[in-house]
């Protein structure tokens, strides 16, 4: 087998709590625990989940934006965890990411031909003139004309400073971008145009994208394969197709059930129950024992508080999935029980 471009084993993330006169820790947010993924060349991995649940945690700290508390993470066969600073820079031309807010996300006070001409700059690059012919070339691939190099962030919609941030992350040519909500703070007519744009460089340069949402209309989309992630957990993992056409997890099946139906006559669809998900997400500075999702879910059984599901490869229906190399997981102890008595 190929060894994939990134793969993340057991990643763990807490950040600490303090409090009192003397500012001692007194606990842990669990942002993320023990999540294991892997990414292929030039396939999308969805990430979705409710606020809060840890998505763009994960996303910072496998670019190590933010330090793992535990765990390994490996790109292209190699162990970057503990990279020191001079490795991560040359690590970075491989590794980018496309923030959520495409206004705090680029310099006010730069214009946007010195923004795309930084990471040049940086990594020492070609000459003055080649790198304003690469900033011309960059803005001309993300739909700008190069007289855009000569304004500022702040003279620009919303969508086009996005795609002046999906340049800036494609300039050094990497193989891997992680997208933090990257067209949600977007209208929806310009998610499409940016949304077709990732497709089109994903396309022409092979990039392998982390797609990390909470719209599950726009990342069945965009995703080859979707981690559910639920207080700091994946929950379910598997394809795009698998996921949507057969959801085991409970919590899959409520957030599939939130997505609006489009059309009125689809009876179908519209006899699906909705899944109305009582009380609040727990704390992650104390999650529940157990499954971290009991408290609200419907079929939920006693030693569900007490015993910690893993998540565990599932039978995948390849005929369904439309793939060869499917491959499923859920972290629950009666998914099966769940389907059977669901139609």
């Amino acid at each position: 087998m190929t060894v994939p471009l990134l793969e993340v084993r057991g990643l763990t993330k807490h950040f600490p709590v303090r409090g009192g006169v003397l500012l001692r820790r007194i606990g842990d947010v669990h942002a993320v625990d023990a999540v294991s993924f892997s990414v292929r060349r030039g396939e999308t991995l969805g990430v979705v989940g409710e606020s809060g649940c840890g998505k763009s945690t994960v996303g910072k700290t496998l670019l190590r934006l933010l330090e793992p508390s535990a765990g390994s993470i490996f790109f292209e066969g190699r162990d970057i965890t503990h990279l020191g600073p001079a490795e991560l820079r040359a690590l970075r031309r491989q590794m980018q990411i496309v923030f959520q807010d495409p206004f705090e996300s680029l310099n006010a006070r730069h214009s946007v031909g010195r923004i795309l001409e930084e990471p040049f700059v940086i990594h020492r690059m070609g000459t003055a003139l080649e790198r304003r012919r690469w900033v011309d070339e960059l803005l001309e691939r993300v739909g700008l004309s190069s007289e855009a190099a000569e304004r500022y962030p702040h003279e620009f919609s919303g969508g086009q400073r996005q795609r002046i941030g999906i340049a800036r992350a494609i300039a050094l040519r990497p193989k891997l971008i992680v997208c933090d909500e990257a067209v949600s703070a977007l209208d929806v007519s310009i998610q499409a145009q940016v949304l077709n744009l990732l497709l089109d460089l994903q396309r022409d340069m092979n990039l392998a994208l982390i797609f990390i949402a909470h719209d599950l209309a726009v990342v069945k989309h965009m995703s080859d394969r979707i981690a559910v992630m639920y207080l700091g957990q994946i929950v379910e993992y598997a394809s795009a197709a698998d996921i949507y056409s057969r959801p085991r997890h409970p919590y899959t099946r409520a957030l599939l059930s939130a997505i609006p139906v489009p059309d009125p006559i689809d009876r179908e669809a519209r006899r699906r129950a909705r899944i109305v998900l009582e009380g609040d997400v727990p704390s992650p500075i104390d999650p529940p024992s157990g499954c971290r999702f009991h408290p609200r879910c419907v079929h939920a059984r006693p030693d569900c508080a007490t015993r910690v599901p893993m998540l565990e490869a599932v039978p995948v229906d390849a005929a369904a999935d439309g793939a060869p190399d499917t491959f499923a997981a859920v972290a629950c102890h009666y998914w099966q029980d769940i389907s059977s008595s669901i139609p």
